[in-house]
């Protein structure tokens, strides 16, 4: 008899068990999509923290501020008609060339202000320039898997 308990028992705690999706060829998994974000979260709130607590005028804080803004855009944008072209969407040439020109004006634009700054010191330059760089690469890679999970359940 108790046996028959024990074997009743264990089906019950395999039918309570939850069922756990599979992840989908194509789809990034949800530890990936994670750390991309994180990355960005971190990325971001890095150099928005560090521009608040600098010592700098209101017109730098601003300048680098919108360098910050203008190179997650430029860099999200070129991703997509990189992205585009492969799969074979059609991305103008213009826009393309385009998105190249602003991602390089972004990080020349960072890097020409982090190099005349004078009142920064080289540890806050590498500070910024590392957040920086981080921002774009996970801006990229949130944004490219956006699209990857998107594509996989259009598949469905």
């Amino acid at each position: 008899m108790s046996i028959d308990n024990e074997v009743s028992l264990e089906k019950e705690k395999r039918n309570d068990l939850i069922v756990k999706e599979e992840r989908r060829e194509g789809e990034p998994t949800a530890a990936f999509k994670g750390a991309s974000w994180a990355a960005l979260l971190v990325g971001v709130a890095s150099y928005l923290i560090g521009l608040f607590n600098a010592n700098m005028q209101l017109n730098e804080k601003g300048y680098y501020f919108a360098v910050l803004v203008f190179g997650l855009y430029a860099a999200i944008s070129l991703q997509k008609a990189v992205r585009d072209k492969d799969e074979g969407l059609p991305v103008t040439n213009i826009y393309y060339g385009i998105s190249w020109f602003a991602l390089i004006v972004s990080i020349a634009l960072m890097a020409i202000g982090l190099y005349n700054a004078g009142s920064i010191i080289l540890s806050e330059k590498g500070f910024y320039g590392m957040a920086f760089v981080l921002s774009l690469f996970a801006a990229i890679t949130v944004q490219k898997n956006i699209r990857d999970t998107q594509r996989v359940r259009e598949k469905d």
